[in-house]
């Protein structure tokens, strides 16, 4: 029988339109033998809308917002009008048309960080990818780099501030970044992916302004210290056993990799393997599935890394749902590992079952 396989796309979030790319990809590679495809389009403003069951690929994303023949439906009725038959018929047999697994192709907020996990939790609905913990604390950078902090893994040096903390004394926030990193820094939106809102700062004139962007972006913000060395990224595959890619490198052709030269230019050098040692290799594995484990992970994740001159390996950040295009970097490090795009995506949606099975072993009566 055929895997009824739920997409979650769109989202309220500044990286929709990257989600919708996702899921035109995704929706692309998919065996048409092994899996059904049930469209769940999530607007800009927060609306959800359930689509007609697709019966292969589509040519733009425009069709993925579900514009004709789309349903609108409530993502807090908690029942079968999400997910038509994710409840059990009046007989106690399960409907036949029920929705078997949802993947949650959501980048950034109200998607990526734990909301929609937990809404899929509460109806005890398989799905792929981090559960609500783990997409909480990854899309948050500050908790993210506080619970590393305290794991004792490497990395750059930070400050973070909220909005009302800044607007209350500007000068004594700019001052503490010039005294604690330095520059050159980079101030970040601490609930965003895609470097949507990053700037790197050169001086206190380009500082206040990156402020002022971050804001727009988030109410938390965080600054890091500027770290001379070559970026590298690893994919992480698995549960309680995860497992690496190889490693792969960025080679930005702009000051740095930001949100243009992610999506627009397509001229960012990505080196795939990476140019290192095998100590290097073994290094960036370790901490990498450290990692993992330290927020409690499942499913994928991309961890990314600064290797300086002198071969000391800091942690930048993990992302608990990584771009995810056939041309982005997590899946091109696993199709250089031997696991093609489509087998990659089914991995993913079985390893979500998997987890979903060892779940329901939790006793949750007394």
């Amino acid at each position: 029988m055929k895997i009824k396989l739920g997409l979650l796309y769109g989202g309220k979030s500044a990286e929709h339109q990257v989600s919708l790319q996702t899921a035109k990809a995704v929706i692309k590679a998919l065996d048409l033998t092994k899996y059904e495809i049930h469209p769940i389009y999530i607007s800009a403003t927060g609306e959800w809308v359930r689509g007609a069951q697709l019966e292969g690929p589509v040519e733009d994303v425009k069709e993925l917002q579900l514009i004709d023949g789309g349903e609108t439906i409530s993502p807090v009725a908690l029942n079968s009008e999400i997910f038509p038959v994710a409840a059990k018929a009046d007989n106690n047999q399960t409907n036949e048309d029920k929705i078997d697994v949802v993947f949650p192709l959501l980048h950034g907020p109200n998607g990526e960080d734990g909301t929609v996990q937990g809404l899929l939790e509460l109806m005890n609905i398989p799905y792929v990818g981090n559960g609500v913990l783990a997409s909480a604390a990854g899309m948050d950078k500050v908790m993210m780099k506080n619970i590393y902090e305290q794991a004792g893994i490497k990395q750059a040096k930070y400050v973070w501030y909220l909005r009302t903390d800044w607007e209350m004394d500007a000068e004594a926030a700019y001052k503490n970044v010039e005294e604690q990193l330095g520059y050159p820094c980079f101030v970040k939106p601490a609930n965003l992916g895609s470097s949507v809102g990053i700037s790197k700062c050169k001086d206190r004139e380009s500082l206040e302004k990156a402020f002022e962007v971050a804001f727009e972006y988030d109410r938390k913000i965080i600054i890091e210290e500027g770290i001379d060395g070559r970026e590298v990224e690893i994919g992480v595959l698995g549960n309680e056993d995860p497992e690496c890619s190889v490693v792969g490198e960025i080679v930005p052709t702009t000051d740095f990799y930001d949100y243009q030269a992610k999506y627009e230019d397509g001229d960012t050098g990505l080196i795939i393997p990476a140019d290192i040692t095998e100590e290097e290799y073994e290094n960036i594995k370790s901490v990498a599935i450290q990692s993992f484990k330290a927020l409690d992970c499942s499913g994928l994740v991309r961890a990314d890394f600064f290797l300086t001159k002198e071969g000391e390996v800091l942690m930048n950040e993990v992302n608990t749902m990584p771009g995810f295009t056939p041309f982005s970097m997590f899946p091109m490090l696993w199709q250089e590992s031997g696991l093609p795009y489509s087998k990659l995506i089914e991995k993913l949606v079985d390893l979500g079952v998997k987890r979903h099975e060892e779940k329901q072993k939790i006793k949750h009566t007394f």
